[in-house]
């Protein structure tokens, strides 16, 4: 058994559920939450600040801003299969891949431009 056939036997399968994601899109992540006994569903909604990796550990970033102003930040593996699915409610034009600008930016400074 070569190398190539053993990396492809630990590689967990694509979850069928996340599209194609860049940077600027605005997204709804639904996330299945454990609690005890019982599974619920929770929403996180936010921008993709950016995407990196290929394969088994890619991941994307997303980030929201908080009911009191503080920026919240939430990193996803791409093949996670408590991603139940995630969904693009826009596209943003953006010049750049990863989109740190973002963080020093409140309100009105922190808003894109749609891409149709």
């Amino acid at each position: 058994m070569d190398k190539t056939e053993l990396l492809k036997s630990v590689e967990a399968p694509a979850n069928s559920n996340i599209p194609q994601l860049s940077p600027g899109d605005a997204v709804s992540v639904y996330l299945k939450i454990k609690e005890g006994e019982r599974e619920r569903i929770q929403v996180f909604k936010g921008t993709v600040l950016f995407v990196r990796g290929r394969g088994n550990d890619a991941t994307f970033t997303v980030r929201r801003i908080a009911s009191n102003g503080i920026g919240v930040e939430r990193t996803f593996l791409m093949r996670s299969p408590r991603i139940e699915k995630v969904e693009v409610e826009r596209h943003s034009k953006v010049r750049r891949a990863r989109l740190y600008f973002l963080r020093d930016r409140t309100g009105k400074a922190a808003r894109l431009k749609q891409r149709f």
